[in-house]
């Protein structure tokens, strides 16, 4: 068993690092009592991590390769836990947030080097058995971050989501220096500042364009001038990585078909999958009277099937073409997303659980292939920038997912509520705002006492409607994603299971390193 301690020691933080973009969900009307939040504050706690994820991962990678990945991985451990511990003290808002991109830096850190290591240490046989446990792990990682959130807050406090990293980073930094050699830096790669800079910048202000649209108005200079920002950001991106010999990200990659489609359904997946799981919670607690604890176990489902699946998937369906069991697990998906769509003003949790167990077996089959076959599609000497960008694609899919459906939700409580304005609901936009900060008892309570009884029906009504919404959005996309992987993702010239066995230059050394 000593021979798997390594991979126990990368398990833990790929566990600790995707379990801590959803983790908060449940969280989150503990927060707005806590610390005074908005809206758009709740969805920067979620959505700054994410995007911190999406925009360093490639960078530091990069970064890696020179000075090596052991290192770079225990540094992100260190700084992940001296976040997590700030994040828990924060006081307000503004410093949760701060320091909660602290957070996404240190998980760029773990994740970007993550594969890397599992590479180094592992060959033959055990090298599958090895990314087969990795894939269980991150498939079923953020389905169960509301699991752990709900445990936490319920019976201890929501800064608790934080302080629990602190003893598991402090057994990963001691596993890691104890059971993984470090290897000799690979490469040579210079660190690519300007498209970094670019690249976050473009992310950066196109999330908090659709986070702060619905405050600003869609059509106010501000909301154009942000898009605007972005675009002109992404243009400046493009062309400099077009121009550079040692590229964050080479664009020729992507006049690969196969490549593409991965990307696409890498993107897809977070935001189908995993992004509306912020607004369901909100649902379960403050319209249903859950507490977190129950909330988070209605994502059991999702969390089990996808942890099950992806355990056997990666030991029974390896020689299968990855444009099946990626497109297969993306129409799963969103299947799972139209089933719950079925939500109605007198549904209970019950109405999720078939949806989500769905959603959690197409997670299962898509997501362990989804780098294997980005890095079978271009060849081994470019795999670990295709595994970066990956991951890349997936975390900024969930931070634009959040944004996204986050308009969605809001427009279509604003939509119902609209149709009953009057009396009750003099401003239909202001009480959607108070229904999405989880103040759905506040309103009930203020109401009129004639009222309350009608109030209370319209709430009901308004959750509904925007979480309907916010599914079929959601389920459209997982079926494009699917049949964009159905259509571009083909099998590579030689089954990625097979790749780690043949011998290559960079193999050599990073095995006599581990021995």
């Amino acid at each position: 068993m000593r021979k798997w301690l390594p991979l126990v020691a990368v398990c833990l933080g790929t566990f600790m690092l995707l379990v801590d973009v959803t983790i908060v969900v449940v969280a989150l009307p503990d927060m707005a009592g806590s610390l005074h939040t908005s809206f758009a504050d709740l969805q920067w706690v979620m959505d700054v991590y994410a995007l911190a994820l999406a925009a360093l991962l490639l960078g530091v990678g990069s970064l890696a390769d020179r000075i090596g990945h052991r290192q770079v991985y225990v540094a992100g451990l260190a700084l992940f836990a001296a976040a997590s511990l700030a994040c828990g003290l924060a006081t307000g808002p503004l410093a949760l947030i701060a320091f909660r991109g602290v957070q996404g830096i240190g998980g760029a850190a773990m994740l970007a080097t993550t594969t890397a290591l599992i590479s180094s240490i592992y060959q033959g046989r055990d090298r599958g058995v090895a990314f087969g446990a990795w894939g269980a792990v991150s498939g079923a990682a953020s389905a169960a971050g509301p699991i752990m959130g709900g445990l936490l807050t319920e019976h201890l406090d929501w800064r608790w989501i934080f302080f629990v990293n602190l003893p598991i980073s402090v057994l990963a930094v001691a596993m890691t220096l104890r059971f993984i050699v470090a290897a000799p830096a690979r490469g040579t790669r210079a660190v690519d500042l300007p498209g970094m800079a670019t690249f976050t910048l473009a992310a950066g202000t196109a999330t908090y364009a659709l986070i702060k649209g619905n405050d600003n108005g869609w059509t106010s200079g501000t909301t154009l001038g942000l898009f605007g920002l972005a675009a002109v950001a992404l243009l400046a991106f493009l062309a400099i990585e077009a121009r550079r010999e040692q590229p964050l990200l080479d664009l020729a990659l992507f006049r690969r078909g196969s490549f593409s489609g991965l990307m696409i359904a890498a993107v897809l997946l977070s935001v189908a999958a995993f992004s509306y799981l912020a607004y369901t919670s909100l649902w379960l607690q403050s319209v249903r009277g859950m507490g977190p604890v129950a909330a988070g176990l209605t994502c059991l489902p999702m969390s089990a099937a996808a942890f099950l699946v992806a355990s056997l998937s990666g030991r029974f369906l390896h020689g299968v073409s990855p444009r099946w069991t990626i497109g297969v697990g993306m129409l799963l998906i969103g299947a799972g997303a139209f089933l719950q769509a079925a939500i109605g003003a007198e549904s209970t949790w019950t109405v999720l659980v078939a949806g989500l167990a769905v959603t959690g077996v197409g997670v299962g089959l898509a997501t362990p292939m989804l780098a294997s076959a980005a890095m079978g599609s271009v060849g081994p000497e470019r795999g670990g920038m295709a595994s970066g960008a990956v991951n890349t694609a997936r975390q900024l899919g969930n931070a634009l997912g959040i944004a996204i459906l986050g308009v969605v939700f809001h427009a279509g409580m604003t939509g119902s509520l609209r149709d009953h304005r009057g009396a009750s609901v003099p401003d239909p936009a202001a009480m959607a705002d108070a229904l999405a900060g989880g103040q759905a008892g506040a309103v009930i309570a203020h109401a009129a006492s004639p009222d309350r009884a009608v109030v209370g029906r319209l709430v009901h009504e308004a959750f509904a409607a925007g979480l309907q919404q916010t599914f079929l959005v959601s389920g459209t996309l997982g079926v494009l994603g699917g049949l964009v992987a159905l259509a571009l993702v083909r099998r590579p010239p030689q089954p990625a299971a097979q790749r780690p066995q043949q011998p290559t230059a960079r193999a050599e050394p990073a095995e006599l390193a581990r021995r």
